[in-house]
């Protein structure tokens, strides 16, 4: 057996040299069969935080290897977060129908990092090593603030259904993104079946009357983008530090930003109704916040680039609730597109998609055998949650 050519965690030399691992960034690498430290369960972030703090995955679940009980498992993650996703484009065309585009955009950030913050002072997580600040700055540009702001900003004059059809190319830029800066190396049939799932979705596009690209559109375009680069840089960091901390630390980082912004186009809010504030904290607590626990949980343990597939589900997903939400008609059209578009996921999932060795870790230079025994936690040592 040799060791699996992911980045390695600050946690893994320690590890190597058998030292006791601390409470930093890889300590949600937990090595199976370990026993879980005790940890408080009232919350639901902390919950959520605790089911996301899983071992890294088997051989398997990195390399594609068929339908391992692993791979399936990353799959489930990832559904469950294009599920949270699935419904912020519907609230937010609803919500900036009241509020401020910006402060949409940029305020729901700001609420999350408030949980966020609070989160880690419970666990008392210490900061990020150093190195990995530059890959935390690019999850904030990308889905802390560019894609909310984009996609905020387009929705003042595009319907969500246009918007989601245009979003169906993120799985695409994710995959792009993986190779760039995540050091994936998909095989030819992955990209195959991520190619007829494109079709699949511009296919929908067609069928669902969109006519053409309205500037607007250029927006969702550059939040597609953002959050391609976002997905693909918290995957990285998701194997190294669990993908619920990463949301976390990226959030609290950006926060300091978001406060000027925010408080610029906070205006007329005491005429906000009751509906609209509601769409607001589902996008603060879920779309910003929640969802990210089990969507970085899940590229971080099927790949960037195979798990990113799993949003080719979410256009068909938010217009079925923009049809529920928003009074838009459902056409056959969309339930043959659902179909075509999840049989082009399943069919990326069972094919190859491996990661490349970094320059300077264990895998680049050498291949080292796994530990049968790996040295337990010590006691308030900071494992997972």
């Amino acid at each position: 057996m040799v060791t699996q050519d992911t980045p390695e965690g600050p946690g893994e030399d320690r590890r190597a040299a058998g030292e006791p691992r601390g409470a930093g960034g890889a300590d949600n690498a937990r090595a199976a069969g370990e026993p879980h430290p005790p940890a408080a369960t009232t919350a639901v972030a902390v919950a959520l935080a605790r089911a996301a703090g899983e071992p890294h995955p088997p051989a398997g679940a990195v390399a594609g290897r068929g339908a391992h009980p692993g791979a399936w498992k990353a799959v489930a993650w990832g559904f469950l977060g294009v599920l949270a996703f699935s419904f912020t484009l519907p609230l937010t065309r609803h919500a900036v129908e009241e509020l401020d585009a910006t402060f949409v955009g940029l305020g729901r950030a700001l609420v999350a990092a408030a949980l966020a913050g609070a989160l880690l002072a419970m666990r008392r997580e210490p900061l990020p090593e150093r190195r990995d600040l530059p890959r935390f700055a690019a999850v904030a540009l990308g889905v802390v603030i560019g894609f909310p702001l984009f996609s905020t900003l387009a929705l003042r004059h595009l319907e969500a259904a246009h918007a989601s059809v245009i979003v169906g190319l993120l799985p695409a830029a994710t995959a792009v993104f993986a190779v760039l800066r995540a050091g994936e190396r998909p095989s030819r049939a992955f990209w195959v079946a991520a190619a007829a799932g494109l079709v699949a979705v511009l296919v929908f596009a067609a069928t669902q009357g969109v006519n053409g690209l309205q500037p607007a559109d250029l927006l969702v375009l550059a939040a597609v983008a953002s959050a391609g680069l976002g997905y693909a840089e918290g995957g990285v960091l998701a194997r190294r530090y669990g993908g619920w901390q990463v949301i976390c630390w990226a959030l609290v980082f950006t926060a300091p930003f978001l406060v000027l912004p925010t408080a610029l186009s906070a205006d007329g809010l005491g005429h906000v109704s009751v509906t609209v504030w509601l769409c607001f904290a589902y996008v603060s607590a879920v779309s910003m916040f929640l969802g990210f626990f089990a969507w970085y949980h899940g590229l971080a343990l099927g790949g960037v680039a195979k798990i990113g597939q799993t949003q080719l589900a979410q256009p068909v997903l938010t217009l079925a609730w923009s049809a529920l939400l928003l009074g838009e008609h459902i056409t056959p059209g969309m339930v043959v597109a659902a179909l075509a578009i999840v049989a082009c996921v399943l069919a990326t999932q069972r094919t190859r998609a491996t990661a490349a060795p970094r320059p300077g870790t264990r895998a680049a230079t050498r291949q080292a055998p796994t530990p049968a025994h790996p040295a337990p936690h010590p006691p308030g040592s900071g494992g997972p949650l």
